[in-house]
């Protein structure tokens, strides 16, 4: 993890509300930081998998995902745990987009989507997500990245 990344999740870890969830995700943190890869995504994949997970606050949960999902430097063939990891994320993030149906779920649910492999999947969800935010603001960051993915597949 690099220097910035290691801030952009000391922030998400500080937005954070339910000290248990923080707990959780510093420990990940902490793996991904000492390059232990293997043992930070088991411990995504735990989380994500957790009946706990689904009791925490929305932006809570928004928060350990993107951690995840967001992470920069995802080599093109990503490795088994990180696929399953992300398989992990898919569950929570549909019960997510279903009930709040926020377009930054949608993208991150996409991204999951495609990761595992469901591309077609993964369409049909930017789409979704493409379609709530230019409705709320065709001119928003989001909608140009919903834009992007979607063109990329």
């Amino acid at each position: 993890m690099t220097a910035v990344g290691a801030r952009a999740a000391a922030s998400y870890v500080a937005r954070m509300a339910n000290e248990a969830l923080v707990n959780k995700v510093k420990a990940i943190v902490a793996q991904v930081r000492d390059k232990k890869m293997e043992e930070a995504y088991a411990g995504y994949c735990a989380l994500f998998s957790s009946p706990d997970f689904r009791t925490y606050e929305p932006n809570d949960r928004r928060q350990a995902l993107k951690l995840m999902i967001h992470a920069k430097g995802m080599p093109f063939q990503p490795a088994p745990y990180v696929v399953e990891a992300h398989r992990a994320a898919i569950e929570p993030l549909t019960e997510m987009v279903s009930v709040h149906n926020e377009p930054a779920d949608y993208e991150m649910l996409g991204m999951c989507h495609a990761l595992v492999g469901n591309e077609q999947g993964a369409m049909a969800v930017f789409k979704a997500g493409l379609a709530i935010e230019r409705e709320r603001n065709a001119q928003s960051d989001l909608c140009g990245a919903l834009m992007k993915r979607v063109s990329m597949l």
